[in-house]
């Protein structure tokens, strides 16, 4: 019979490692999407591992130099309301643009799974914080 523990092994949807040079996986930095977590593990000898609740995650963008887009990877910053995270980067990792949208599919479901609302920045008028021409 399996034990409480081994009954809530968390689904893992992708899992890459920061790329290196030529984009090759040379490096101690894991990366894990599970279905309601996203999990960042570094170092060799004293492991560190962050993880940032889903429906934490507020925004993503996808950054790709021209040397990554040679080599087929790209950086995906993540701005999170997690208090230990933050902002943060999932570096040079492969197929970055199915992976941000992966990540943001998720990310959404767990928002609407979990209750939660995502509001805009809006000033005292009710208008949305962005700088906008008039002349429009």
């Amino acid at each position: 019979m399996a034990t409480k523990l081994e009954m809530e092994k968390p689904n893992i949807l992708w899992c890459d490692r920061k790329r290196t040079f030529l984009g090759l996986p040379w490096s101690f930095t894991k990366y894990k999407l599970t279905d309601r977590k996203f999990i960042i593990e570094t170092g060799f000898f004293s492991k560190n591992e962050e993880e940032i609740v889903l429906y934490r995650i507020t925004d993503l963008s996808l950054r790709r130099s021209f040397g990554q887009r040679i080599v087929g990877v790209g950086t995906i910053h993540v701005c999170s309301s997690d208090k230990t995270a933050g902002e943060f980067d999932i570096k040079s990792v492969k197929q970055s643009p199915a992976v941000k949208e992966l990540l943001s599919k998720h990310v959404e479901e767990e928002r609407v799974r979990n209750h939660v609302i995502a509001r805009e920045f809006m000033d005292s008028d009710g208008h949305d914080d962005f700088d906008s021409d008039d002349d429009h």
